[in-house]
């Protein structure tokens, strides 16, 4: 018995045992700490799905998603010239604006 107790005494006094067994006791237990505050992030925030008619009511005009596709778009953009265009100079706070 007195050998388990020396050992113990021993190990008390090494720095390793001393400073760096609570600081991997600190990060293990940590991150299973912090796993169930992550949860409760996602179990309770609203999952509700938006219904446009409600967003109607709000002034929110809402698309049908057969409306917007990645082909239409791409239709869209296509059509734009992206080869003639002309650099516009924004105003500088610390100049006077042109007379129009």
């Amino acid at each position: 018995m007195s050998h388990i107790v020396e050992k113990f005494n021993y190990l008390k006094k090494r720095k390793s045992v001393k400073y760096g067994l609570p600081f991997l006791i600190l990060i293990v237990g940590g991150s299973f700490g912090l796993k169930h505050f992550t949860s409760l992030r996602y179990e309770y925030s609203k999952k509700q799905p938006v219904d446009p008619e409600e967003m109607k009511k709000f002034g929110v005009n809402m698309k049908k998603h057969t409306e917007v596709t990645l082909e239409s778009e791409y239709e869209k953009i296509k059509g734009i010239d992206i080869d003639n265009w002309e650099q516009k100079r924004g105003p500088r706070p610390w100049e006077e604006e042109p007379p129009k």
